[in-house]
């Protein structure tokens, strides 16, 4: 991975910080070095295990082996993806998400 690359990758974990911030959660970037359960690209989302793609073009499964492998059991692995010039999308296993839905 190039030095842009990973300035962009920790701008993107910034910014998603910020956004688990603006909605009351702690938001604060995870300790990637340690590598494994313990570093999710961004930690304060109780029950979820984040990891920010800040890419053009994002590999979604790729992407969401990762999260799933990163895991820690009980919680749910999900993706932050954002192009340039576009908002921040969430994606989650079709089945967590229905979960989710259904203890609304």
């Amino acid at each position: 991975m190039g030095k842009l690359s990973k300035t962009k990758g920790k701008v993107g974990e910034r910014e998603v910080a910020a956004l688990l911030r603006e909605f009351g959660y702690e938001g604060k970037r995870g300790v990637q070095y340690q590598g494994g359960n313990d570093s999710p690209d961004v930690q304060g989302l109780p029950g979820f295990h984040i990891e920010v793609k800040r890419v053009e073009a994002l590999q979604l499964w790729p992407a969401m082996e990762q999260a799933k492998g990163d895991a820690k059991e009980g919680d749910v692995p999900v993706v932050f993806h954002r192009p340039s010039r576009r908002d921040w999308v969430v994606i989650l296993d079709a089945r967590e998400f229905l979960k989710i839905v259904r203890g609304f």
